[in-house]
């Protein structure tokens, strides 16, 4: 469910977001809710049977040394812990937070509905098959389907785990901080010292770390550098709105007839309800918050539970640093604020909720984006446009480039919809610190792809390649980075997995229409640059006519790029006296805003060949303008472009 894309982070950002806003979203978005593409509505277990939930067994105190230590029991770590143990590693699997239960953000963020990626479409009868198999699948077969029942969801981890008896648990711990030692290019992580659910400390050795907790924690402690939110677009508070997922009572299953027959019979294919899963009631955006520059709605993503409730994930709160207990507790109260009137505003609009009652609220938030580590590769929005492959590849994706709204006055956008693309082991390795692994969404992703590569069955594939790489790397006695650059240690890397159960097969695509285009150039650049959306049918409008307010808004969007460079305002360019949304934009005036930013010395009938003296605009890009009096979206893509090699080259 695009809006459940796993996980989620606040951010004031009405400058940038209003640029975005005014040059590339897609319809579909402002709606309030992303389209839910259902590949398939999978029913694994029979819905309607409510299980109990399983007692976890843990240890009271972990033994003094392991050959790895997971650290985070979200899905991910569950993956990497299980993988470990069945490569015969001795592993700590342990939690810093107060759970009980396995599962973090499915479990206890109640985030109960899954984003799927599936391989692409072969022909109109082939079955699309699940890319992420192996443990995720394992666990997947476990549950109801891509919606499912949470307690059937933490008795389904909890089952993988007590399988293996490689695995000690250890829950509760009170903090935990690595163990680093310093010496050579990188320190090296050695083991976590705990502070225990009594107050008692405990330094436990291990070959290895796996960092699996949400935000990179462990890594962060230890040095790995990283970026936060959208620093690495040039702003660095904004991050996408956390969500507060409520439960809902009184769904009987009369009820939930009701809402899948409004819904099937909507008229929108963006709404649809199956057993388990509803998505829709679009009108919700339109909701009125007592708390209008904190607190919104979209439309209903909703997942049924065996108890008659259901789960509803629409509730978003902005300006919220994930990483902060505080800033935490502030989205909690923020939020059940505003339930009573959530709930009321429910009740009045749609008939079949007449007899809803609020039930109760997630332990924890669906924290979407805190930190992005910097790894040995950095996966590109680039990457997965281009739905590239990767000869470490560890996982696959396909899941739209999610961007949910930052601020009340940003409605998202869905950047592409990739058919596939590869995550690579070097984007689990950290920069400077060896010793160390980091699976989730906090891996080494840049922002945008951030956007599809955070959801759950990617995680689960990256975590259980980085349990077994840890088996992999002592055998041969590398280091993680020296394995990142073997081919001989990831093709063993790879023969290993496969034997778990994971497809990791080589893949070639033929290139997307847009990548034919004689602007593709300035396109990727736009992308890059957060600049250009194409929505879920990848259509970036590339011949279609730009206009004067567009350009500003895109130089605007583009200052974040470089502000010590792009000072000046390319605004004064705009027409006087009539709406620039409605005029064309001129090859002369485009140039102009351009040279007003860069504060170049130029008039409007000489900015082209001012900026080409600077180096600012080629010959090429400028012969290639076939109507110089009406620029379309990928003229100008062609210039931002210029500029942009320009100053990413300016050390």
């Amino acid at each position: 469910m695009a809006g459940n894309s796993n996980y989620a982070s606040g951010g004031s950002l009405k400058g940038y977001i209003g640029v975005l806003v005014a040059l590339v979203l897609i319809a579909a978005a402002a709606s309030g809710l992303y389209v839910w593409q259902k590949k398939a509505a999978v029913q694994n277990v029979k819905a309607g049977q409510v299980q109990k939930l399983q007692e976890v067994q843990t240890v009271k105190t972990p033994k003094e040394q392991y050959d790895v230590i997971v650290a985070g029991t979200d899905p991910e770590g569950v993956a990497a812990a299980v993988s470990a143990s069945r490569n015969g590693l001795k592993t700590l699997l342990v939690d810093g937070r107060d759970r009980g239960v396995l599962g973090g953000l499915m479990t206890l963020g109640w985030l109960n509905s899954l984003d799927m990626n599936y391989e692409p479409e072969k022909s109109i009868l082939h079955k699309r098959e699940v890319l992420n198999q192996g443990i995720f699948s394992a666990w997947y077969s476990k549950i109801e389907g891509d919606s499912f029942d949470v307690v059937t969801a933490a008795n389904a981890f909890n089952e993988l785990v007590a399988a293996e008896k490689n695995i000690d648990v250890l829950l509760k711990v009170q903090a935990m901080e690595p163990v680093v030692q310093a010496g050579g290019a990188a320190q090296t992580v050695t083991g976590l010292k705990l502070t225990l659910a009594d107050g008692t400390t405990q330094t436990v050795k291990a070959g290895a770390v796996i960092d699996a907790t949400q935000d990179a924690d462990i890594a962060a402690q230890a040095g790995v550098p990283y970026t936060t939110g959208r620093e690495d677009l040039g702003d660095k508070k904004a991050r996408m709105a956390v969500t507060l997922v409520f439960r809902l009572k009184n769904i009987t299953p009369d009820v939930w007839k009701k809402v899948q027959e409004r819904l099937e019979n909507d008229g929108d294919a963006g709404t649809g309800a199956n057993a388990m899963s509803a998505w829709g009631y679009k009108e919700m955006k339109d909701y009125p918050p007592l708390n209008k520059e904190r607190v919104a709605m979209r439309g209903l993503n909703i997942g049924r539970q065996n108890d008659n409730t259901m789960l509803i994930n629409a509730l978003q709160v902005f300006g919220i640093d994930g990483t902060d207990a505080k800033s935490r507790a502030e989205a909690f109260e923020l939020a059940k604020n505003e339930l009573p009137n959530i709930v009321a505003y429910m009740k009045e609009k749609y008939p079949e909720f007449a007899g809803i009652e609020l039930d109760a609220t997630a332990p924890e938030l669906y924290v979407r984006e805190t930190r992005h580590i910097q790894g040995e590769y950095r996966l590109s929005i680039l990457d997965v446009l281009e739905n590239r492959d990767q000869w470490d590849r560890i996982a696959f994706g396909e899941y739209p480039v999610d961007i949910q709204r930052m601020s009340p006055a940003d409605t998202g956008a869905v950047v592409t919809d990739p058919k596939q693309y590869a995550v690579p082991f070097r984007s689990i390795v950290p920069l400077k610190v060896d010793g160390l692994l980091v699976v989730g969404r906090a891996a080494s992703y840049d922002s945008l792809p951030h956007g599809t590569a955070r959801v759950i069955p990617v995680g689960m594939a990256a975590g259980e390649a980085a349990g077994a790489a840890v088996k992999i790397a002592a055998e041969q006695k590398l280091s993680f980075r020296q394995m990142a650059a073997s081919k001989e240690a990831i093709a063993v890397l790879h023969q290993t997995l496969s034997a778990q159960g994971m497809v990791l097969n080589p893949y070639e695509l033929k290139p997307e229409p847009f990548m034919q285009h004689k602007a593709y150039e300035g396109l990727k650049a736009a992308v890059t640059l957060g600049l250009a959306t194409g929505g879920y049918d990848n259509n970036f409008a590339l011949d279609a006519k730009s206009n004067q307010q567009r350009m500003v808004n895109m130089l605007e969007g583009m200052r974040k790029f470089k502000p010590s460079v792009m000072t000046g305002n390319p605004a004064a360019a705009l027409a006087k006296g009539s709406d620039p949304k409605k005029l064309p934009v001129t090859m002369d005036q485009a140039a102009y805003m351009l040279a007003l930013l860069l504060k170049v010395e130029a008039a409007e009938n000489n900015a082209v060949s001012a900026l080409q003296s600077k180096g600012y605009l080629t010959p090429a890009t400028v012969e290639a303008i076939a109507n110089k009096q009406e620029l379309t979206n990928g003229d100008t893509y062609m210039m931002i472009k210029d500029v942009y090699q320009v100053l990413r080259n300016d050390k």
